[in-house]
């Protein structure tokens, strides 16, 4: 359970950084207000998850990493190494 918290706060963070690095081109250059951007951000993300999916997880869990050497230290070391 502690590693799923830790988790979620890596992905809050990462969102938080994410959406900000992707409307900040539109909101310097004056294309979009910063609410506007944010919602297309938003809306996008959403939309984005119908599209994709579990893309990216399929391609990691067929032979690029090894299921027999993650364990649950593994994922936490590598949480906390993306959090910090």
């Amino acid at each position: 359970m502690f590693i799923v918290v830790i988790a979620l706060v890596f992905d809050f963070i990462n969102g938080f950084h994410d959406a900000a690095n992707s409307i900040a081109t539109v909101v310097s250059t004056r294309v979009l207000r910063p609410q506007q951007a944010v919602v297309w951000a938003a809306f996008f993300n959403f939309v984005a998850v119908f599209f994709i999916g579990t893309q990216v997880a399929k391609t990691i869990g067929t032979g690029i990493v090894d299921p027999q050497i993650v364990d649950n230290m593994l994922i936490l070391s590598a949480l906390g190494g993306a959090i910090i």
